[in-house]
């Protein structure tokens, strides 16, 4: 009888909305080794890091509850780390962003349909919208659910195509990833004004953009997780996959969940992932493991049998980077990629384009050179077996201040700048070829054969 009194006081507490009344997040930046193994040591004790992995030099976001903060201060005192508060309560930022953001300024809002990007959606209002395209939008959007997750809700995107059945065998096609951590809520909303710019638009090369290519956009690719964060736990990023569950300290609801963007089947488990489900950056049992991943898989692998696909794109916040892969390489080991340097020229060009804008500065380079190592991601996968020949992974707004917690009124400035820097990404990849047949069929060859070979491991 205790034992059931135990588990329905567990079901309760993972089922009420966490407060974080009053909890702070601390930047520390380590100075030495020394300071790094500090910090891990501290990371196994349960405090919640923002910061995946620790390296000297790098600043680490360590979130620290009420109860905790005088013990953890004196800690950091007594070890002589400079620990500085950079949110002093972060239940303040996520009751902001549950806010409307007003502007009297006309061109700083924009709608489309029942959407709006002065607030953050929950999913339900934003797969009712992708649905509400399709019928705006008849000739040109279709809606398409590329699988199911564990909890049985569709991973819904749109299709938009400029021109049905007037493309030829092989037509060019680009796909969109976003939303697939959980709590980063800035990435759903940026790429649903991606599909807002390309319905609407006038600028040409937005046009261009929009009308050469089919777009097939997935605008939150974990959709478990994002729900639970307006219900549950706004710092959720995992999935909800509860098989692997494990006790965590006395948080019964830290070891549910895998880390989507280390669950590809690409170099799997092997750097930046955690084999301890209590983890952030838990793998999974085995590469591809979950239903998320698999749809993800599944549909590149079939839109690389059907034509070229020239573009991958996967957004998440928040760090201000466009990230090129492969995420465990740096310096010469960067031309394992075999088209490194053209897809670095290419980001380049699009930060610069992106900061001229509003001021704001990205950097570009591998995830292991500006920000930590990372193995079994999507985009990495993406071009390690799929062999796409233009992906990036977009670290967006911003650099620590509000960290997963950007406010409304950052919303349209952070996709207007976005906007600007792919219609330069596209710019360059087509002066470099890779529109024409020659400077894509090396890459359609072996997808092609990547793709007959991979897509029957997931039927």
């Amino acid at each position: 009888m205790i034992k059931n009194v135990v588990i329905i006081g567990l079901i309760a507490i993972a089922n009420a909305m966490v407060s974080y009344e009053n909890y702070k997040v601390y930047n520390i930046v380590p100075k030495s080794e020394a300071e790094v193994q500090i910090l891990t040591d501290l990371k196994k004790e349960g405090y919640e890091f923002w910061t995946e992995i620790l390296e000297v030099g790098n600043d680490v976001r360590i979130m620290v509850a009420p109860a905790e903060d005088e013990e953890f201060s004196n800690y950091i005192k007594s070890v002589k780390l400079d620990a500085v508060v950079s949110i002093t309560n972060v239940q303040d930022l996520i009751d902001a962003q549950h806010n409307t953001f007003s502007s009297s300024s006309s061109d700083r809002s924009s709608s489309l349909g029942s959407f709006t990007w002065d607030r953050y959606y929950g999913l339900d209002h934003i797969h009712a919208w992708l649905d509400e395209l399709e019928g705006l939008y008849p000739d040109v959007v279709t809606t398409i659910s590329i699988g199911n997750t564990v909890e049985g809700r569709p991973i819904k995107g749109v299709i938009i195509d400029y021109k049905p059945n007037a493309r030829g065998e092989r037509p060019l096609t680009g796909m969109i990833e976003g939303g697939i951590h959980a709590r980063e809520w800035i990435s759903p909303a940026t790429v649903t004004w991606i599909i807002k710019e390309f319905l609407t638009s006038t600028d040409p090369a937005v046009r261009t953009l929009a009308e050469t290519f089919i777009w097939h956009i997935i605008p939150v690719a974990n959709p478990d997780g994002y729900v639970y964060t307006f219900s549950n736990d706004r710092m959720w990023r995992k999935n909800r996959n509860t098989a692997n569950h494990v006790m965590c300290g006395t948080n019964a609801d830290a070891g549910n969940g895998i880390d989507l963007n280390r669950n590809f089947n690409f170099l799997w488990m092997s750097v930046g992932a955690s084999s301890n489900p209590c983890d952030q950056t838990y793998a999974g049992p085995r590469g591809a493991s979950e239903l998320e991943t698999q749809a993800l898989t599944n549909h590149v692998l079939r839109l690389q049998r059907s034509g070229e696909l020239i573009y991958y794109l996967a957004f998440h916040s928040y760090s201000q980077m466009i990230l090129v892969p492969y995420s465990h390489v740096a310096g010469v080991n960067v031309l394992e990629a075999p088209n490194y340097a053209d897809m670095f020229e290419v980001a380049i060009r699009a930060a610069d384009k992106l900061e001229a804008r509003h001021g704001t500065r990205y950097t570009v380079g591998t995830s292991l050179e500006i920000l930590y190592a990372v193995s079994g991601s999507s985009f990495d996968w993406v071009k390690g077996v799929a062999n796409v020949p233009i992906v990036y992974l977009f670290e967006l707004r911003d650099v620590g201040l509000y960290g997963f917690l950007l406010p409304p009124e950052d919303i349209i400035p952070n996709n207007e700048e976005i906007m600007d820097s792919l219609v330069e990404m596209d710019r360059v990849t087509r002066q470099l070829g890779y529109y024409t047949a020659a400077g894509t069929v090396l890459h359609s060859v072996m997808s092609l054969v990547l793709a007959t070979g991979m897509l029957v491991l997931f039927q």
